[in-house]
């Protein structure tokens, strides 16, 4: 039995192709499992645990629950589109998942794994609270670029403790934070650096997950699992505390498990299943050192495989959300009704699994048209279409050579998805089409029929039985156009399995078949280039003397009210120096008027003034835009109203 899980997706925003790099490719290899008659269990789930949840509901106005929830619905709706079959798909946020937590952090305090230290943490003492995590930034320790307060996102890429950050912000207020000492709950991660060197000798996988966790198997530290929230899983020893979200995470996929099947024991505890898990190269070191380490103190049993994706660029730029670099499935993809089983190839054959993947609408339309259109369903529809109209019922006899490419083709593909090996399987599926599309154009039936119609339908023979293979070999892939074209061979391809390919049928009764694929047009690729690019259109370089002609400074806000019939402004008078003027802010969503009195902000004074639902407006306060939310721009201390930015 084999057990394969997809690394969870966090609950705090949409889908978009980075996510698809690791599901797709998850929901091939499991499909293919099955059709060389393995028993495999998919397992899935929402992440709904940790501060960006926490922070983003906060923006949203929203209840932590309510954005897991609209998140989570998302994603069963964008898994189903795109044929992403789970077995289970759950939610961390449910009693069952809770318990089974605290079931395994128990049993880690029992078998004296975790201990208690006082340390300092960031504190806002503006909004009276300890800053885990995503609620506070500042600069990383180890390479003193930005950073978030649990990862340096920006620079070297290390996990942070909590109380590691430097300089650090809080990320609601923006205000500096101090430094308090709390006690918290840490995990003897050092415990098991013997452990992990020899379990990451033996664990199969992709290279690049196992050789990135042998980089950092030499440099453990003890990992603080607790968190000052409400929001997550409480941990026994200290309900006040909650586990970080990285404990309670991949616990899901135990107890995921547990709610399909009572097996689950045989998997988890008494290790009678391969694990094999699929992940982004991102979270590699949370997979390879964390998570066995935990299951390994807990008793549990360990996984066989980790197996991750290389990362995703966006028309050759390094994938950002922030600066636009993103193609958002849904919102995107789904919405130009474009083909699923387009995607699902693109992504599986544009290059090794391991490698970086770059999603161009240009080489996207190209693959589509020029290898599914042209080379694959032109074969598969020139096929069909010649029995349908000519003969209606065909004689199988099928000649050796053609079986013998057949089961060429077979072992191939069988031993490239051991592999993880995605695009070896599918270029071989290609090729195999472009063996049929030859071998058909050289035997020429439309000439042969005219003077030896027996001859002709052994053409067509030979041929339908390489589309039938095709048809079985491409299912995992692009598993709803197989299906629409299976059934003019009588075929139900979701019951196959590989050696199918090899049994000839007596006699194939052909029906009417529909075109398969639809081209891509120029036409919609541009649209979607266009809605691509002028979202990260670069903006033009400014000379120091065009800069120089911005009037900045620092303003000190006297006053604060909200404007009539306005969900979204604010009116200000803001103090710059040798006047105070009256600015409009669009920051009534998440800046109460009467916690703004007194802040620093960044003005620019020289702007032309503007009525705003009919308020005069002389300058712009300068904020960062956080998902839709404005955050204040504030100077770093003190500083006198009035004050120049240069």
């Amino acid at each position: 039995m084999k057990l394969v899980t997809c690394g969870l997706p966090y609950a705090n925003g949409k889908l978009h192709i980075g996510h698809m790099r690791t599901y797709i490719p998850a929901d091939v290899y499991v499909r293919f499992l099955r059709m060389m008659n393995e028993k495999v269990i998919f397992i899935c789930g929402s992440d709904c645990h940790g501060t960006p949840i926490v922070v983003n509901a906060e923006r949203e106005g929203l209840k932590p629950e309510e954005l897991v929830e609209k998140y989570h619905e998302h994603f069963l709706r964008v898994f189903k589109e795109l044929a992403v079959e789970f077995d289970f798909f759950g939610k961390t946020t449910e009693k069952y998942h809770h318990e089974r937590t605290r079931e395994i952090v128990n049993r880690l305090i029992e078998n004296g794994y975790v201990y208690s230290k006082e340390i300092e943490l960031a504190y806002c003492e503006s909004c009276k609270r300890f800053l885990p995590d995503r609620y506070v930034e500042g600069i990383c320790p180890y390479c003193k670029t930005p950073a978030r307060g649990d990862e340096c996102d920006q620079g070297c890429g290390r996990h942070l403790e909590p109380g590691e950050i430097l300089e650090p912000r809080c990320k609601i207020c923006g205000n500096r934070a101090v430094f308090k000492k709390r006690t918290h709950y840490f995990f003897k991660l050092t415990a098991f650096q013997e452990f992990l060197k020899e379990y990451l000798s033996r664990v199969s996988g992709t290279e690049n997950a196992i050789n990135y966790a042998k980089e950092w198997v030499n440099n453990l530290r003890d990992w603080c699992i607790t968190r000052d929230l409400e929001w997550g899983v409480k941990f026994p020893l200290d309900e006040s505390l909650v586990l970080y979200v990285w404990v309670d995470a991949p616990i899901g996929y135990i107890s995921f498990t547990e709610q399909l099947t009572n097996d689950w024991k045989k998997i988890w505890i008494d290790g009678e299943a391969e694990i094999i898990h699929f992940i982004g190269l991102d979270i590699a070191y949370h997979h390879c050192i964390f998570w066995p380490s935990m299951l390994k103190a807990a008793g549990y049993a360990l996984p066989s495989a980790v197996v991750a994706s290389g990362m995703v660029k966006v028309e050759g730029k390094t994938f950002s959300k922030s600066r636009g670099y993103v193609v958002w499935v849904e919102d995107e993809y789904l919405k130009a009704s474009l083909n699923p089983d387009y995607l699902r190839y693109y992504i599986v054959n544009y290059t090794s699994h391991e490698k970086d993947l770059n999603f161009s609408w240009d080489t996207f339309k190209e693959k589509v048209n020029n290898e599914i259109i042209a080379t694959f369903g032109n074969f598969l529809f020139r096929i069909l279409s010649f029995a349908w109209k000519n003969f209606g019922k065909i004689k199988m006899e099928v000649d050796g050579e053609i079986m013998e490419k057949i089961s060429m083709t077979r072992e191939r593909i069988v031993e490239a998805i051991k592999k993880w090996e995605f695009k070896v399987a599918t270029d071989a599926i290609m090729e195999l089409a472009s063996f049929g599309n030859s071998y058909f154009q050289n035997s020429k039936p439309w000439d042969l029929i005219k003077y030896d119609k027996d001859k002709a339908m052994k053409v067509v023979a030979n041929a339908l039985q390489l589309v039938k293979a095709l048809v079985i070999f491409s299912y995992p892939v692009m598993p709803k156009s197989m299906e629409k074209i299976a059934k003019s061979i009588g075929l139900d391809v979701r019951t196959c399995s590989i050696d199918d390919v090899m049994k000839i049928d007596d006699e194939v009764v052909i029906s009417k078949p529909e075109i398969p694929f639809e081209k891509i047009e120029d036409e919609e690729i541009e649209k979607l280039k266009k809605s691509l690019f002028d979202r990260f259109a670069e903006k033009p370089e400014i000379s120091i003397e065009e800069f120089r002609k911005l009037d900045i400074r620092i303003g000190k806000i006297l006053d604060a009210k909200k404007i009539e019939k306005s969900k979204k402004l604010l009116k200000l008078l803001v103090d710059i120096g040798d006047e105070k003027r009256q600015l409009v802010a669009g920051i009534a969503e998440n800046h109460r008027p009467e916690d703004l009195i007194g802040k620093l902000v960044v003005v620019i004074a020289n702007l032309k003034p503007a009525k705003i639902m009919g308020v005069e407006s002389k300058g712009m306060i300068l904020a960062a835009d956080v998902g839709g939310k404005a955050v204040l721009l504030v100077p770093e201390k003190e500083v006198a109203a009035g004050t120049k930015v240069k």
